[in-house]
């Protein structure tokens, strides 16, 4: 039976556990426990056995029919070798769509890995961030707002702490956690204050804990058939194409019932016409299209990676395509989110601080002037009211970048805020909120408790009575505060970012308030945070692309501003407006300020909702980034919810779509243009496809109706099908040479899958394709014999399929460059195709099964020659009509 860990105390916990609370597990004991009870995971559905895999690809009506046909065509003694073949074709095919399936499941788990949510845990007393999977119990836990607890925990650490654990107890309101307290046996979940759970979400404040169970032993784990991995939802995409496809077949199938009628008013054999119609049927239907679809979404969106973007959904790559509006966040995705301390300043004088980054190299300059006693409690300050965690031996940090350069600040004054913040403990802290705009800690300093505040400087100075200078503290005059507004209007200008510092003191525990009211002033710190020089060239890009972008940040108006000046979003005369002055708009007002309006300043998350709402209305496709709990509505409302990697919380990245593993605008823009990019390859492949089935029903009706022999046998047209829908349709889905995408306008996303450009391709390159064949065919025969007219068609029927994937590259003119090699994996699927070719041309063993002769030198060339009406044509019917 499972330790009720929730009726002991924490140091029981942690001793039967057998860890310790400030050095946690080493690593090498968590990697024995790891192997002992295995990963922290739900466990998954089973994966469908091999054998029911390969039963579904026998479930085809029109497949079942042509089995039938050819076991009769074996007993009957006709065509037994055809009918062998046709069997060992369909076997073939059925091993190729298993590998196929096999490898875009791969590609989707590994898109699913990429997503695996990560925890921070103390192993060998330092700080990591590990993947969720590889927490062991015992581990120790450090969980803040916007997490999701990783596993079930007994709470060792609580401050200000609230959980929302509707996942498990159906109750939408968060749960006060208290680290302290000892429950009974009989307590309910709902009610164990003092344990975290699997699957819930930290709202406020935050904690650690020790793993006390994991995977399958957890609380989730009891209903974990209510959590179960499901099968991956198909995109709008992929259900647009099994629609096709079924329409599609439904016509092919009824051409196939006419060439069938047609062949036996021609006195063809019953048996013989019935089997190459089915055939024709079998390998004319695009089944193969939603197979070859998902791998190139799968493999297309896993290539991401490499641009620094995770996809979580795979709508959300059609989605892309169509994108009109970006709405960034300024902070680390249009900068390089490396703040520094660049000024600090008491209330009449500032001082330069020198350094950059998070090395702890530096110092205040006095330029002249005595430095003021107040710079030193600005750092005290900075270093009690902060989350982060700074290792100055490493200069690496963990939490919010802002925080962190606060407290590379405070070393540079030569606090050591690992010893300050022990010397001075926290009891209670007010988080940061994007309304309040302000942060504070209450801390024992001395006999005093003591709340230390940091925020935007016009909250704080708002709130502030009084100011200390010199040690000493004075009235905070009306006049004093607008010549403060002042200053800090004029850094704003400066593209600086302001924090105000502030401090109230306490009696005691008691006479605590938790209001930021009646503070005291003590000083400004600016920082900056430059621009990315990568993002404004990306900027550029996105404009050529007709894509508009619209900064929403909660800095100032006036920093914003000169930030979106500096990156090309606006010019000096644009106008930008601020949260305030949004909730003076209605939603109509808003809908159409939103048409010129790029730049959205000291806006909250609701703000941000009512902004993404409002472009949506103007028909609008948003892409929307955030990295905060309260930024996961955004999020959502948006068509493409893009979370930060980096500082975005678990929250945002499980509402989000996609996940920008640098926190990076560019990777945006490169996400963008893969979108497009992976689109128009699937779109590429479908007509590809398309062309070349269409082009097959055509030739044997055409040959029919003109009271030809039929040119094509049902074992060739089966094999043509093995041959060219296989590696070629594949490597031409994974085309990456494709220029001018980021010229065009995104693409509308109520457009037809098969649009002008495709219809035009499939039309030309299937008339090409029959003229082609049945040229090449009466040729033959009438030259030579009808054995030879067959091989003709034969050869040229695949030679021009593989041949037309070097056109199907793009919908416009191809210009004889090399760059119509740059596809190295469709050049080596066409040369092993061709091989195969010729090998059943002249391998007589081969050319005896499929019923094809050996051609000499000229003949091959005279095949060959028609092979490349298809191709010539295609590429002048580009020109002739602008495709």
């Amino acid at each position: 039976m499972q330790q009720k860990y929730y009726t002991t105390s924490t140091s029981d916990a942690i001793n039967d556990l057998e860890t310790h609370i400030e050095i946690g597990l080493s690593s090498s004991i968590a990697e024995k426990r790891l192997k002992v009870n295995g990963p922290n995971l739900l466990t998954e559905e089973l994966n469908t056995p091999i054998w029911k895999r390969i039963l579904a690809q026998f479930k085809d009506f029109l497949v079942i029919i042509l089995i039938i046909a050819a076991i009769i065509s074996i007993v009957v003694g006709r065509e037994w070798i055809d009918g062998l073949i046709i069997i060992a074709i369909l076997i073939i095919n059925v091993i190729i769509s298993i590998s196929q399936e096999n490898k875009a499941d791969n590609a989707l788990k590994k898109l699913k890995e990429m997503t695996a949510p990560r925890a921070k845990v103390l192993r060998d007393g330092s700080i990591i961030e590990v993947e969720s999977h590889n927490l062991v119990v015992g581990d120790i836990v450090i969980i803040e707002a916007g997490d999701y607890i990783p596993a079930d925990l007994r709470l060792i650490e609580s401050i200000n702490l609230q959980i929302e654990e509707a996942s498990l107890t159906g109750e939408s309101t968060s749960t006060t956690k208290n680290a302290d307290n000892i429950l009974g046996l009989d307590a309910p979940i709902g009610d164990r204050d003092n344990s975290a759970y699997m699957g819930t979400i930290v709202t406020v404040g935050r904690g650690r804990g020790v793993v006390t169970a994991s995977g399958m032993n957890t609380e989730m784990g009891n209903i974990a058939t209510m959590l179960n991995a499901v099968a991956t939802p198909r995109t709008p995409l992929q259900i647009k194409l099994d629609v096709m496809a079924k329409k599609l077949g439904i016509v092919l199938i009824i051409i196939c019932a006419v060439i069938f009628i047609v062949g036996l008013i021609n006195g063809m054999r019953l048996t013989e016409i019935f089997i190459v119609s089915v055939s024709l049927a079998v390998a004319a239907i695009p089944e193969g299209i939603a197979i070859v679809t998902t791998m190139i979404l799968a493999i297309g969106v896993s290539r991401m990676v490499k641009s620094n973007v995770i996809i979580k959904r795979m709508s959300a790559v059609e989605a892309l395509g169509s994108t009109t509006v970006i709405c960034s966040d300024k902070t680390g995705t249009l900068t390089q989110n490396k703040m520094t301390v660049v000024r600090v300043c008491d209330l009449f004088n500032c001082y330069p601080v020198t350094g950059t980054g998070y090395i702890a190299e530096g110092k205040v300059e006095n330029e002249g002037l005595e430095i003021s006693q107040n710079i030193n409690e600005i750092a005290k300050i900075a270093s009690l009211c902060n989350d982060a965690l700074y290792d100055k031996s490493q200069s690496s940090i963990i939490g919010d970048p802002t925080e962190a350069a606060l407290l590379v600040f405070s070393e540079k004054v030569n606090l050591d805020h690992i010893l300050f913040r022990q010397q001075n403990p926290r009891i209670l802290e007010l988080p940061f909120d994007s309304d309040r705009k302000l942060m504070s800690t209450f801390n024992v300093v001395g006999s005093k408790i003591v709340m230390n505040t940091k925020g935007a400087p016009d909250e704080i100075i708002k709130r502030a009575t009084k100011y200390l200078h010199k040690g000493e503290i004075h009235p905070f005059t009306a006049d004093l505060k607008e010549k403060l507004i002042k200053k800090n209007e004029s850094y704003a200008l400066e593209a600086l970012r302001i924090l105000g510092f502030a401090y109230r003191e306490f009696v005691n525990k008691e006479s605590v308030e938790e209001e930021e009211q009646d503070l005291i002033f003590v000083g400004l710190v600016a920082m900056i945070d430059p621009p990315r020089k990568e993002a404004k060239l990306a900027i550029k890009e996105c404009h050529d692309a007709g894509i508009t972008i619209k900064m929403i940040t909660g800095d100032h108006k006036i920093t914003a501003k000169e930030i979106g000046i500096q990156l090309g979003i606006v010019s000096e005369k644009d106008e930008a407006i601020e949260g305030l002055e949004i909730n003076n708009l209605s939603d109509a007002e808003l809908k159409e300020k939103v048409k010129t309006v790029n730049i959205f300043a000291r806006v909250s998350p609701a703000h941000k909702v009512r902004i993404v709402e409002a472009i949506k209305n103007n028909n609008e496709i948003v892409a929307m980034t955030g990295d905060g709990v309260n930024d996961a509505p955004s999020l959502k409302k948006a068509d493409i919810g893009i979370a930060m990697g980096i500082t975005g919380t678990d929250v945002s990245k499980e509402a989000s779509d996609l996940i920008l593993t640098d926190d990076n605008f560019v990777s945006i823009v490169h996400a963008i243009e893969q979108g497009r990019m992976i689109y128009q390859n699937i779109q590429k492949v479908i007509a590809y496809l398309l062309s070349a089935n269409i082009g097959e029903i055509l030739i044997v009706l055409i040959a029919l109706l003109l009271r030809f022999p039929v040119p094509l046998i049902a074992t060739q047209l089966l094999f043509v099908n093995l041959l060219t829908d296989a590696l070629p349709a594949f490597a031409l889905g994974m085309e990456e040479n494709v220029t001018g995408l980021m010229k065009n306008p995104p693409r509308d996303p109520n457009e037809s899958l098969i649009n002008k450009p495709m219809r035009n391709m499939i039309v030309y390159k299937s008339i090409l394709l029959t003229i082609a064949v049945l040229s090449s065919f009466y040729y033959g025969w009438q030259t030579y014999s009808e054995g030879v007219g067959i091989t003709f068609a034969f050869f040229t029927l695949v030679a021009s399929e593989l041949l037309l994937t070097y056109p199907s590259r793009s919908f416009n003119f191809t210009r004889p460059t090399k760059s119509m090699l740059t596809n190295k994996m469709l050049n080596r699927s066409i040369a092993i195709s061709f091989i195969i070719l010729l090998a059943v041309i002249y391998v007589p063993q081969l050319a005896n099964i499929f019923h094809v002769q050996s051609l000499s030198i000229s003949q091959f060339f005279i095949a060959f020659g028609f092979s490349m009406i298809p191709v010539v044509g295609s590429e002048i019917s580009k020109l002739i009509f602008k495709t």
